[in-house]
């Protein structure tokens, strides 16, 4: 077994720790020590996106032990047809949790104006990236959060940034979606067909 200690590493090194270990030792159980919440969604996500099956403990208080085994049989990935790889892929990169500058209130207005027309690009939609101030939109308390939880439903991909909900104290607060790190986002944006920013 690979073991990983990561404590102390802020995101996205974690994840990326855990890349370079399972790409060097494909076949061997990784075991990675983390101290955050964050890290331990993150690490998780991604061990669970390449096929791993997943345990966590908490270790002691504070620090979470994720044990990850290799699947048992090789992933095939399909060959995009010429209809699969036709459709649009847009990205939604929301920085803010108000629409623009000026007036706030006319800017929360203008943000769940946005976030209720998303449905509008259909199916081409495919998945919204939360940071900074904008992970606020994902918790409890938010004035979208029936819309996001609403286009998560329709099979929308909603990414939360996992440092970002650390910063202002919201871990424990996110409704809706999933946390993720650095390493998913830049990685969702080079493989979209369009970005769109607010």
């Amino acid at each position: 077994m690979k073991k990983i200690d990561c404590r102390g590493m802020a995101c996205p090194q974690p994840v990326m720790a855990t890349k370079d270990t399972i790409e060097e030792h494909p076949r061997e159980m990784v075991e990675v020590l983390v101290d955050n919440k964050a890290s331990r969604e993150n690490v998780s996500r991604f061990l669970k996106s390449q096929g791993w099956t997943v345990s966590v403990k908490e270790a002691h208080e504070g620090v979470y032990c994720i044990t990850g085994a290799p699947p048992t049989c090789e992933i095939v990935h399909e060959e995009k047809t010429s209809e699969t790889s036709s459709a649009q892929k847009i990205l939604v990169f929301i920085p803010t949790d108000v629409f623009g500058k000026g007036s706030e209130e006319l800017g929360r207005g203008l943000m769940k104006n946005f976030i209720s027309t998303l449905k509008e690009l259909g199916a081409d939609l495919w998945r919204i990236v939360l940071v900074n101030a904008g992970v606020k939109l994902s918790c409890k308390d938010s004035y979208v959060l029936r819309d996001l939880k609403a286009l998560e439903d329709a099979g929308v991909d909603i990414l939360v940034c996992g440092t970002c909900l650390e910063f202002f104290n919201l871990m424990d607060s996110k409704a809706v979606g999933h946390t993720t790190n650095m390493l998913d986002i830049v990685t969702s944006m080079q493989v979209a067909t369009k970005v769109i920013r607010i």
